[in-house]
């Protein structure tokens, strides 16, 4: 009953900071089971996700576009095995993923073995 008013506030509101974090990763990055059985193997498997969570946060700050966190990390896994500029992708989605759709239409029918 001694601590400062402003401290307990403080306290608290880094709390509810660590209580949103923890939120955020269940919701998109869903830990329902582990990879490993040894406390090593856990341990890789949090600090990979909380990178992840990291630099989603990164990316989200240095777009010009808001986005959602959830509505970047389905972006993202939709566009994770492309070659596309992501920041670009994610403030202009609509003509980059035309050029991106253009890009993968074949020029020309290659011919078959049997024509």
């Amino acid at each position: 009953m001694d601590s400062d008013p402003a401290e307990i506030v403080a306290i608290y509101r880094q709390r509810w900071e660590i209580e949103l974090l923890f939120k955020q990763i269940k919701q998109n990055f869903p830990l329902k089971y582990f990879y490993g059985e040894s406390a090593n193997a856990i341990k890789i498997q949090i600090w990979v996700t909380l990178i992840a969570n990291l630099l989603l946060k990164v990316i989200q700050r240095g777009l010009i576009r808001p986005w959602s966190f959830s509505g970047l990390d389905s972006m993202l896994r939709i566009t994770l095995m492309y070659y596309v500029d992501f920041y670009s992708f994610c403030n202009h989605p609509e003509k980059d993923w035309e050029k991106l759709l253009e890009a993968d239409v074949p020029a020309q029918k290659e011919p078959s073995l049997f024509d």
